[in-house]
């Protein structure tokens, strides 16, 4: 990562008014799987049991994305990201301000934001949770040139359109994939979707690149790299952030380039199309 180069959330926390007045982990026995982990927060005297992976709820309080999972559990992850590609994007002798990126999962903006801060001109958003788009509008306007609200899965026919006109040329998603979050077959169509050729800048926790995992990323990771439709530049192994019970938490950051188009009947074979 770019020494000179400082995570914006730091600054823009302090931008974001939250009412959340408390945020408690619980004490619990470790092992909590990660999409079932939470904590109890206070806003207005009142106690709460949130779950971390119901962001519709999350994203409603401003602030209390960024208290939990930044401030609380030391997340890393977006600037880990864009700063990783903007280094290989250095070493290529390309540039930011070259880039037109979709944003796939783009929550409440926060990877917007650190693409923004490094010049990128262009970037649109979509996530499949209207309060995402609330949030990201709300706490961080004038990010994003667009932000759609749909299921890559389903992609209605005339926002692909749209998309299709923006001409991308690098993909985005940061702490999006697995979880049934987005799926495959959703990253394939957003993958179809950019032009040819195109950056892709992702991470993903590390067990989903092992041999028995269940979500089908590993398998798809190396059928796009063994048929040459993506060749993976770079990648690192690093601490995503902090567990309910401290435990550290890895994901691997990746950044690749598209090479082709993507091969006929290959989204099927993830349980999807792109027709």
């Amino acid at each position: 990562m770019s020494q000179d180069l400082q995570p914006i959330w730091i600054e823009r926390v302090n931008e974001i008014p939250s009412v959340a007045e408390e945020i408690r982990l619980p004490k619990t026995e470790s092992g909590v799987p990660q999409d079932r982990e939470w904590c109890e927060v206070v806003i207005d005297g009142e106690r709460r049991r949130v779950r971390f992976h119901d962001y519709n709820e999350l994203y409603e309080v401003p602030g209390l994305y960024e208290g939990l999972f930044y401030e609380t559990l030391q997340c890393c992850s977006p600037s880990v990201v864009a700063y990783l590609l903007a280094d290989l994007l250095g070493e290529f002798g390309g540039d930011p301000g070259e880039l037109r990126v979709l944003d796939v999962g783009a929550g409440n903006g926060m990877v917007g934001d650190e693409l923004k801060v490094l010049g990128v001109p262009t970037i649109v958003g979509i996530d499949i949770i209207p309060e995402a788009k609330m949030a990201a509008l709300r706490d961080r306007p004038g990010v994003y040139d667009g932000y759609h609200v749909v299921d890559l899965t389903d992609l209605p026919e005339v926002v692909e359109e749209k998309l299709r006109r923006r001409h991308f040329n690098c993909l985005t998603t940061v702490a999006a994939l697995g979880f049934g979050d987005i799926p495959p077959q959703a990253f394939l169509k957003a993958l179809d979707v950019i032009e040819t050729p195109a950056w892709l800048a992702f991470n993903i926790k590390e067990s989903f690149l092992h041999e028995d995992d269940d979500t089908g990323f590993c398998r798809l990771i190396r059928r796009l790299g063994r048929e040459r439709v993506i060749q993976v530049q770079t990648y690192r192994r690093y601490r995503h952030r902090l567990s309910m019970d401290g435990r550290p938490l890895h994901y691997v950051a990746m950044v690749a380039r598209k090479l082709r188009d993507l091969p006929d009947g290959l989204a099927e074979q993830f349980g999807g199309s792109l027709s």
